[in-house]
């Protein structure tokens, strides 16, 4: 490889290696997982960052990694068991301010896995807002990341919603 294709491959790497950005939204730090590997669900993890002026939602998502994609939360029921909830109106992106989506709380679900999630892989993700619109987000794969506390932050009891 010559010296101009290296600098060329290094200058891509370097923008896949930098924030997804759509208008004023900035998705950081994103990470997908799958319960094990035979499983048929999944979800994505990430900062997003607001910095325009008016506040914006994160309204859908979408995969071909998965038959369905929806935006999840746990929820404590009265028994004090967890479970996973579709947020059907979304989530909220405050102007100047961020929104995480983090194991044990707001997710992106994967529902009907259409391959497995494996180490290393990227999963691309379709995210759309309500001002920002579409943006695809290059997602990597770590099986290993928060994996440790993510059942003990939800009291280690979850079902799923209906």
């Amino acid at each position: 490889m010559g010296l101009k294709q290296g600098i060329i491959g290094g200058l891509i790497a370097l923008g896949l290696a930098g924030p997804a950005l759509a208008g004023e939204i900035a998705i950081t730090d994103p990470y997908a997982r799958a319960s094990t590997m035979m499983s048929k669900s999944g979800a994505a993890f990430m900062v997003i960052e607001n910095a325009g002026t008016q506040d914006d939602r994160l309204v859908a998502a979408t995969s071909d990694v998965a038959a369905k994609v929806e935006l999840h939360t746990h929820e404590e029921d009265a028994n004090g068991v967890m479970r996973m909830v579709e947020v059907e109106e979304g989530f909220a992106i405050p102007a100047g301010g961020q929104h995480v989506l983090a194991r044990g709380g707001d997710h992106v679900m994967f529902l009907g896995l259409t391959r497995p999630l494996e180490q290393g892989d990227m999963v691309s993700v379709t995210l759309t807002f309500e001002k920002a619109g579409e943006m695809v987000v290059e997602v990597p794969v770590d099986l290993e990341r928060g994996a440790a506390g993510a059942m003990g932050a939800m009291g280690g009891h979850m079902k799923m919603g209906d």
